[in-house]
């Protein structure tokens, strides 16, 4: 019969006694706490003797940040500002005063950035905005660059 902590379960259902001492079995073979013997004890390959005892080392792994990229549109003759103000609003979440302010920056310098992303996102949004552009039949470029 069962003894421990799993005698509880014996009469849990008919006929479920045979599965739960084979469970209690697995239990202990999985519980079951070996000894760690050293590779130069006496018996194993001629050593010189040990204490039988083990280092056990542990790597502690370090996550590093991701770099980021900068997202930055390029000034053009032809996209209309109106248009380069929705980009900014549509795909960079930005307010109407910081969409003008970076619109107007691209236009007087040549260039502009939209913000700073890890690299999946800062493709993405490159990609969305020359799909848009695109779309619409204007020349506006959109390039990142690593930060």
């Amino acid at each position: 019969m069962i003894d421990g902590p799993f005698s509880q379960f014996v009469s849990w259902k008919n006929g479920s006694t045979r599965i739960m001492e084979q469970f209690y079995d697995i239990y202990l073979k999985t519980m079951t706490v070996l000894p760690i013997k050293a590779a130069d004890e006496p018996g194993e390959g001629g050593g010189k003797g040990g204490n039988g005892t083990a280092v056990i080392t542990r790597t502690k792994t370090q996550t590093r940040k991701p770099a980021l990229y900068r997202v930055l549109l390029l000034n053009d003759d032809y996209t209309p500002m109106e248009f380069v103000v929705t980009v900014l609003k549509k795909y960079f979440n930005k307010g109407p005063e910081d969409a003008t302010r970076i619109m107007l920056h691209v236009h007087q310098h040549g260039v502009g950035e939209c913000g700073v992303f890890t690299y999946e996102v800062a493709e993405t949004k490159v990609t969305q905005v020359m799909d848009y552009a695109r779309k619409h039949q204007h020349p506006l470029q959109c390039i990142m660059e690593k930060n």
